[in-house]
């Protein structure tokens, strides 16, 4: 049970931050007494402040609460807390709490420093001290001490301007009470318990549809897996298949390649033959162009007419080369030319340029000179040496001047240094005499402050002693002191007749017999809850087995539904419930294996049916070829024509083709002779046959019978184009047949007669296959019905194996809920006998209580005489003190006076002779300062002459530097010998232009005559050049015409390309076809393949990924949530009722306690009882709305707004103290602060003596602390009793106006 036990308070409000005040708590009253404005009301802000850590109303965030660092003239105060308490576990703690206020600049700074918890440990003896955050140690107190926050705020440790809070506004009213019981994070936790149901509930259903998705989704996923076993299955016979045919295929595309590489070797030379020839009829136009062309046949061999040519072409280099040697130095010479030209522009420009700056040099040397006599004449530099001046004596003279502004600066800063040391002297004397002036004033004003100090002291300590002096005149200390001797002795004698009676142990047993009672409802109560729990287990079983019922139904009418068709296909069966399932899964596995067997069998007989065709289809075709052959003959030339006729049609086609094309290229050539003899004829006007000249008429005559056969050979080289193109294409049609030709003389032997047999033989067992396919597939549509019959099945087989999973789990849970009902057995009590019992217990203790209320009135009665007669004594023994401390505070009175009379005799000289000191202090200060000013006036005045003459005088040098500068840089640069050789220059690039005009002109007169000599040896050059051009033509067409015979007779050597055009044809269709079957086979596995991978794609999907383990982990979440969901529900039902129980409890016991203590207090005859109502704001919810009614006969009114002050005060008090009997059951401490405010005599007298009735059945209450605080002397006499406490404390303030706590013994 926790309790208060010490408190430190230092630097808090009034209290002193520099000393420590310490207050003991008593058991079971602390009594605090002062006058207003002491500093009483600290003590609970501290107790508040140290327990919850919330700050008193108005204390502006800290800043007012701590002590002002401005009364003390400090710029920071500390303030501290130490507070130790026993836990409710009985352990002793010392919580510490320390602050800071510092004065800032503009504002002041609260900060809270340190939060300690100080405790003993048992083991070892020694202090833990454990430092906590502030808000962790708000937390930590409250649960130490065994009570809320809410209730040390609003219950405990009350502020005196909180105090009237159950009168205020409903709202912070309901507040208030939430916070008190709790209500909020109640209520709280019901709504998140409600939302978390809710959410739950629409969780499972998204759950329920998850896992029947998942169940769909599995099912999809265990088919893809049977397909891909199947197919992978056909595959693998499909690739067996084909490695057979590709060894076919790679045998024939041996023979293809090498009959491929024969052809396309003969193709290749028949090609450079037709090139070979195409180049040669060429070159031949070529050659008689060339002889046309020559200008003159030359005679010589080859080999002279090279020679000569080489020669020829070394005579025309030398002359080329002279000519480009002439032409190179010829553009030299121009370069050069134009090269000096611009040489001499520049050189012009230079010259000029540096005469002008020559000029400018010997103007800047006069300046010099002129400048340098200008400074030794104003400055008396010395004499100087006649002008002009050299360089070297002009550097000696600047040395000289630039020496003399050196000299002028050094003394300028010297005088600078000696000002200021002179200034300074006069301003430190200046201040020595200030600073001796400031002191004796601050000393004056010191003692002036001191004297008007005792002066209000001692008007002060006169008005005290009047006023004292005046009570002692009028108190008669004898009368007093007799008055309480005889009020002792009536105490005393009330006293023994209170101890007689012995009401407290009668009382007591009383009360034992009400608890033993209470424990005894209690019971009986708690089993009447029992049994309305199972009222809502067996609504529950109600419904559990109406739901079973309902799956039980929707189960039988699915079994009934179906159950022909299950018979039907488990041959008559009709397996049990739990099995269903299982066997209609078996029945579909084996039905589909059937089926697949059966789809497979299909197509292995569909596949040798295709084969069959395949044969007879290629019988067919061989004997399809002579109709072919015989076919196209007739097409070709419209007469009836047969096989064996074809090799005399292709000799005459071929013959045809020959003739034609003979006489076209006849006729061709003579074409091309003609017209070569007319050119030749109108250029060498000879024959050019016989080479006979020709007369003009001739070579006429001559030339138009060539044109005339020209003409007339064009128009026959045209008919005879058509006639031999039309042969020729007749011939290539014909000889196109001859590979289907000479495949018919080879089968036609022994291959046609066999494939006739064969046909016949093919054709009778593709009948027998079928008619074998046809039974297959007849069987398998059977069973495809038979497996579609049984898949419509499993859906509502699945939904029925579901359902009576269901209806399995429901009924254990009937089974559950009906042993928890049963259990109980018959002995066990009915709800009517527990009803009855409560209410024989409840009426037994209102008797008791009856019986207590009778006691406690005649206590009331007999305690109140006795505490009227004590008060009467209090009253009397407190006169008493009061006048023995009014004769002490006069004398004392009287001595501070004598002792401050003197004080300020000693003030008043010492304030006089400060006074006389001042004048003469004054007097010289203000002369240094006067002295001060002059000095340093005429002393800055004089620096500034001086800096003004070196600062013209440093301008002259300056310009003088800067014309020396100009004129180094001149002779440094060395312009003037530049001068001279630029115009040495510019006389030899004149003399230079001169020469090269000359050399020029020669050049041009050279080159003239050398391009004449040139011009005549081209033509000579042209004549040979075209010599040896025909003569190398006529030997390439030689050539070429060996080359074309050699490639004939190569081709001869091989034979026909026809043939072997034929044979390549033959072998390209074998592998057509052995391709074609490959494709087939690679499409049938293609489709399997794609099978394979689309269902393995489909396996890889998300939705398939983890399928199984999902659909359990789905299974799981759903039943885990459902049970959750259930417990979540019951939790919401207990927790509901259990607070509703607690609040119309707690609500029925503090109406009760209220009741009871205003009836006990209030000496009003207008209000019978005060209670607090509490309606639920809205239905469904366990939020309350509070009031304060008052009972005035047999009306309710609302108290708020319809009560005095007083009224209000003493409402408000009831109700904590109501409020504390009711919460605070491990912390029985109370402070009241300023109880009486507002109340009357009587009332006050009836709240002091229901105090005292509270502590009197509380004594033996090891924790009850009841703190009061109050100014009334009055109601302190009344509770401040010596069996209630040995002393009380009074809080007064010293001379500082610091607050002081001082402990008293109660009427000493």
């Amino acid at each position: 049970m926790s309790t208060v036990d010490k408190m430190l308070i230092k630097g808090i409000r009034s209290f002193d931050p520099d000393n420590k005040h310490v207050i003991t708590f008593f058991k079971p009253l602390t009594l605090i007494v002062g006058h207003n404005g002491a500093g009483k009301t600290t003590i609970i802000e501290c107790l508040k402040l140290s327990c919850t850590g919330e700050m008193p109303p108005n204390a502006r965030s800290g800043h007012s609460f701590i002590h002002d660092p401005k009364v003390g003239g400090e710029t920071e105060t500390k303030g501290q807390i130490k507070l130790r308490f026993k836990t409710a576990a009985g352990k002793d703690v010392v919580c510490i709490r320390s602050f800071q206020l510092t004065q800032k600049v503009s504002k002041m700074e609260f900060k809270a420093i340190e939060s300690v918890l100080q405790t003993i440990n048992p083991h070892t003896g020694e202090k833990v001290c454990l430092s906590y955050r502030c808000a962790d140690m708000d937390k930590e107190i409250p649960a130490l001490m065994g009570v809320s926050k809410a209730i040390l705020e609003n219950v405990i440790f009350v502020h005196q301007d909180e105090a009237n809070w159950p009168l205020q506004d409903p709202s912070t009213l309901k507040k208030k009470f939430d916070d008190i019981f709790s209500a909020t994070r109640y209520t709280k936790a019901l709504e998140v318990i409600k939302k978390l149901h809710k959410d739950q509930a629409q969780e499972i259903k998204t759950y329920k549809l998850k896992l029947e998705n998942l169940q769909t989704l599995k099912d999809a996923a265990y088919k893809l897996r049977e397909s891909i076993a199947k197919d992978e299955e056909r595959t693998e016979l499909v690739k067996r298949q084909m490695q057979e045919l590709e060894g076919s295929i790679h045998d024939l595309d041996a023979k293809i390649l090498n009959a491929s590489e024969t052809l396309k070797h003969l193709q290749n030379l028949n090609d450079q033959l037709s090139t070979k020839k195409a180049v040669r009829s060429t070159r031949r136009d070529e050659k008689r162009r060339q002889k046309a062309d020559l200008p003159e046949k030359n005679i010589d061999t080859d080999e002279e007419l090279k020679e000569w040519k080489t020669k020829f072409d070394d005579r025309i280099r030398d002359l080329g080369t002279q000519i480009f040697k002439l032409e190179r130095e010829q553009d030299d010479t121009k370069t050069k030319s134009n090269f000096l030209g611009q040489t001499i522009k520049d050189s012009i420009w230079d010259v000029s340029k540096l005469q002008n700056e020559a000029n400018a040099y010997s103007d800047l040397k006069k300046q010099r000179d002129s400048t340098i006599q200008n400074l030794f004449a104003r400055h008396n530099l010395g004499s100087l040496p006649d002008p002009p001046f050299n360089n070297e004596v002009a550097r000696n003279l600047t040395d000289r001047i630039k020496s003399r502004l050196r000299d002028l600066e050094k003394d300028l800063q010297d005088k600078k240094k000696l000002n200021e040391a002179e200034v300074k002297k006069a301003w430190d004397r200046y201040m020595e005499s200030n600073d001796r002036w400031k002191l004796k004033e601050a000393q004056h004003q010191a003692k002036t402050e001191i004297k008007n100090d005792l002066l209000k002291r001692i008007e002060k300590k006169k008005n005290e002693r009047d006023s004292f002096e005046s009570s002692v005149s009028n108190c008669d200390l004898f009368r007093i002191d007799e008055k309480e001797k005889n009020m002792r002795i009536e105490v005393e004698r009330k006293t023994n007749q209170l101890a007689v009676r012995d009401f407290d142990s009668v009382i007591r047993q009383k009360q034992s017999e009400v608890f033993r009672i209470d424990q005894d409802i209690t019971a009986v109560t708690r089993e009447k809850n029992v049994l309305d729990g199972d009222r809502d287990d067996r609504v529950l079983l109600s419904h559990k087995k109406t739901d079973l019922e309902i799956h039980k139904r929707k189960h039988r009418k699915i079994i009934d539904d179906y159950k022909d068709r299950i018979r039907g296909v488990l041959k008559g069966r009709l397996p049990p419930d739990k099995d269903l399932r299982r066997e209609i899964t078996q029945a579909l596995r084996v039905v589909t294996m059937e089926f697949d067997d059966l789809s497979t069998k299909s197509r292995e007989v569909e596949k040798e049916v295709t084969m069959f065709q395949m044969k007879i289809q290629e019988v067919n075709n061989n004997l399809s070829k002579r109709r072919y052959i015989e076919t196209r003959l007739q097409a070709l030339d419209q007469q009836s024509f047969t096989v064996d006729s074809y090799t005399k049609v292709l000799d005459s086609a071929k013959e045809k083709r020959d003739v034609h094309k003979s006489k076209y290229n006849f006729a061709d050539g003579m074409r091309q002779m003609f017209d070569p003899f007319e050119r030749v004829a109108r250029a060498h006007h000879i024959c050019p046959c016989c080479e006979r000249p020709f007369s003009p008429d001739e070579e006429d005559e001559f030339v138009k019978k060539q044109k005339v056969k020209a003409a007339t050979s064009s128009e026959q080289i045209k008919a005879l184009l058509v006639e031999s193109s039309s042969a020729d294409s007749f011939f290539q049609q014909v000889d196109k047949l001859r590979m289907f030709y000479e495949e018919y003389l080879k089968i036609g032997k022994e291959a046609i007669p066999n494939a006739e047999k064969e046909l016949s033989e093919l054709t009778e067992e593709m009948e027998q296959k079928s008619q074998a396919l046809d039974d297959v597939l007849a069987v398998s549509a059977q069973v495809k019905s038979d497996k579609d019959l049984i898949e419509a099945l499993v859906q509502p087989i699945e939904t029925a194996d579901r359902l009576l999973q269901e209806i399995q789990i429901r009924q254990k849970e009937v089974d559950d809920l009906e042993y928890k009902l049963d259990i109980q057995g018959p002995g066990a009590k009915s709800l009517e006998d527990i009803q009855l019992e409560l209410t024989n217990l409840q009426s037994k203790k209102d008797n008791l209580h009856v019986e207590l209320e009778k006691l406690r009135e005649e206590q009331r009665y007999m305690e109140g005489d006795l505490s009227s007669i004590q008060m009467r004594w209090h009253s009397v023994r407190e006169e008493k003190m009061r006048a023995e401390n009014m004769f002490h505070d006069y004398e004392r009175t009287e001595e501070e006076l004598e002792r401050l009379a003197d004080e300020k005799s000693q003030i008043e000289l010492d304030e006089k002779l400060f006074a006389e000191a001042l004048g003469p202090l004054s007097r010289e200060k203000d002369k240094l300062l006067n002295d001060y000013n002059e000095i340093k006036a005429e002393l800055g005045r004089q620096c500034e002459e001086q800096a003004e003459q070196s600062r013209n005088y440093k301008q002259e040098v300056d310009e003088l530097l800067k014309t020396n500068s100009k004129i180094k840089e001149y002779n440094d640069l060395k312009k003037g010998e530049r001068l001279q050789e630029l115009q040495e220059k510019l006389r030899l690039s004149e003399s230079q232009l001169q020469s090269c005009d000359t050399r020029l002109q020669e050049i041009s007169a050279e080159l003239g005559r050398s391009n004449k000599l040139m011009e005549s040896q081209e033509e000579l050059r042209r004549n040979i050049d075209a010599n040896l051009n025909y003569r190398k033509t006529k030997a390439e067409v030689r050539l070429l015409t060996q080359e074309v015979e050699s490639l004939e007779a190569e081709i001869l050597k091989f034979g026909e390309i026809s043939k072997f055009e034929a044979e390549l044809l033959k072998l390209s269709q074998e592998r057509e076809r052995l391709l074609s079957e490959l494709n087939k086979f690679q499409g049938t596995i293609s489709v399997y393949q794609s099978n394979i991978s689309n269902h393995k794609v489909d396996l890889k999907q998300a939705q398939y990924k983890d399928i199984d383990k999902r659909y359990f982990d789905q299974l799981i979440q759903l039943k885990t949530s459902e049970m959750a969901n259930k417990d979540l529900d019951r939790y919401y039902n207990a927790l509901d009722k259990a607070l509703m129980r607690f609040h119309s409890m707690k609500m029925e016991e503090i109406n009760k306690i209220i009741r009871e203590l205003w009836q006990q207090t209030y000496r009003g005859q207008d209000i019978d009882y005060i209670c607090i109502h509490s309606d639920s704001e809205s239905a469904g919810t366990r939020s309350y709305s509070y009031k304060v009614l008052m009972q005035t006969g047999d009306t309710e009114l609302e108290m708020r707004g319809r009560c005095s002050a007083g009224q209000k005060v003493l409402a408000s008090l009831i109700i904590r103290l109501a409020l504390a009997e009711t919460f605070c059951l491990n912390c029985g401490i109370l402070a009241l602060d300023e109880p009486t405010t507002n109340l009357d005599g009587p009332n006050a007298e009836s709240l002091a003596a229901a105090l005292v009735r509270i502590m009197e059945d509380r004594k033996g209450q090891e924790n009850f602390q009841l703190i009061v605080i109050t100014h009334d002397e009055r109601f302190a006499q009344l509770i401040g009793q010596r069996q209630h406490a040995e002393k009380y404390y009074r809080v007064t303030k010293d001379d500082h106006q610091h607050s002081i706590i001082e402990a008293q013994e109660i009427f000493d």
